[in-house]
Parts: C-alpha cells; structure tokens; sequence
C-alpha cells in the first residue's frame, strides 16, 4: 500500500508529465522520492517550466552531480536535485548521455548551476555547451583525466611533492613500491586480536 506521501508524488508525477510532454522520457517514483528521465535537449525548458509554474516553483537548485554507468550505451547520467520551499517538495530530474556528447548549461535558469557544472565537467568530463566559464574547480592546473570515472586509475597518474634540493613543487608519474600492491584483505578487527594476542604472550615471558 502506497503512502500518503507517495500518493502526492505519484499526483504530481502525472501532473508533470502531462504539463511538459514529450520532453519526459520517463518517471517514477521510489523510497517516497519523485524522479524525472528527460530528454537531453530539452533540459533548459523543463527546469524553467519546474522553476516558473506556479503549482510547482522549485525554486531552488540543490546540486548538479555526474554519475558513472562504464558499459552502458548511455555511459553517463547529469542529475538534477531540486527543493521546493513554497511547497515543500524535492525532485530529482536526470538526463542520461553518451561520452562526449555536450549538456546544454543551465546557468541561465539556475545561476548557482555554474560551479555545479564546472564540478561536473572536472570530475567527470562531461562538457555543458553555452556555460560561462567551464574550466576545472577541484583538481590542479594541467591535472590529466577524471578522477570520479570509474576507468580512473585509484592511483591517479602523477604526484605532487615539493622538491628540497628544486625548492619548488614538481609532479612526478606514480610509481608504487610492491609492498603496496600486496593485501592480506584481513579486517583491522582481526589485526588487532592478534596485536592483543602477542602483547599477553609477551607479558607472560
């Protein structure tokens, strides 16, 4: 039996999808949260709809975050997290995209969307086509890849360091020792059983 919450997402789900159309690809609802699929190209016009109806007004944008399906024909999806403070509401709309292919900017409905974005863009390498100022906000100058793709090295591919003898920073390709591409995949409970287990044997001496 569906919850009351879920009754009045489920209403505004319908009222959405019959207010914008073809622009949605899908939606649904689950875990009391509402959830759009719309088409890429289309993004800009429904976020404005979402923002300027007067039966809505999610006012406010919450986040723009990257997401990861490595495999997939559509490999990557851009997520949109609204609130509604007027009606006390979020909503989650989501695109889904291939590698490559631009995200129209939504700067122009959402002005907090430009460092999203730019989070976005570097974390991820999606581009978003009509954005003010994309460039890279978390990583350094000149950094290589994409640190959230999940073809990302855990390593990364260069380090940073400061050089006594250079007295300046220099970057350096990663080289691990082979000590470190060794597990024993035992958990630190484990550990330290037999850290205690060898200070007891010790004591006993």
């Amino acid at each position: 039996m569906k919850t009351d919450i879920a009754l009045k997402l489920d209403a505004l789900g319908h009222l959405i999808a019959e207010e914008i159309g073809p622009d949605v690809v899908s939606w649904s609802v689950a875990y009391d949260e509402l959830m759009l699929i719309v088409e890429r190209g289309s993004i800009v016009r429904v976020l404005t709809y979402l923002r300027d109806s007067d039966a809505l007004q999610f006012a406010q944008l919450m986040d723009v975050c990257g997401v990861d399906y490595l495999g997939r024909e559509h490999r990557f999806d851009v997520v949109y997290n609204l609130l509604s403070l007027a009606h006390n509401q979020r909503l989650r709309v989501k695109i889904e995209i291939e590698e490559g292919v631009p995200v129209p900017s939504v700067v122009s409905v959402y002005s907090s969307a430009n460092w999203w974005e730019r989070e976005v863009f570097d974390l991820y390498g999606i581009p978003f086509d009509g954005h003010p100022d994309l460039r890279r906000i978390l990583t350094d100058y000149g950094f290589e890849g994409h640190p959230l793709r999940k073809d990302f090295p855990l390593t990364g591919y260069v380090e940073v360091r400061y050089d006594e003898e250079q007295k300046r920073v220099v970057y350096e390709s990663v080289s691990l020792p082979q000590a470190f591409r060794t597990f024993d995949f035992e958990s630190p409970w484990e550990g330290m059983e037999q850290a205690t287990q060898t200070i007891l044997e010790a004591e006993k001496r």
